[in-house]
Formats: structure tokens, sequence, C-alpha cells
């Protein structure tokens, strides 16, 4: 069984509100940066 390892929905929307919150350390944005980074796109880029 393989374990899936990529962040949740929930963890990643956290993410992008850390990466938008102005009083966000730059430690906490690159620790968001990171999370979303490994999510999978909404959909696949155009050929």
């Amino acid at each position: 069984m393989a374990i899936d390892k990529r962040p949740s929905k929930k963890v990643a929307s956290d993410a992008g509100k850390t990466l938008q919150n102005p009083n966000s350390t730059k430690r906490d944005k690159e620790l968001a940066a990171s999370i979303l980074a490994n999510r999978e796109p909404k959909r696949k880029p155009a050929k």
C-alpha cells in the first residue's frame, strides 16, 4: 500500500493564506511555498 505524501486541501489552503498574509515571517512563507510545491495541479497544462 502506497502512502500519499501530498498535503490535504485544508493544509494547502492554509499555506496559500500564509503566503498572502503580510505579517507572515520569511520562514513561514518558505514553508508554505514548500507545501504548495508538493500539491498536484488542478489540471494539466495545455500542450
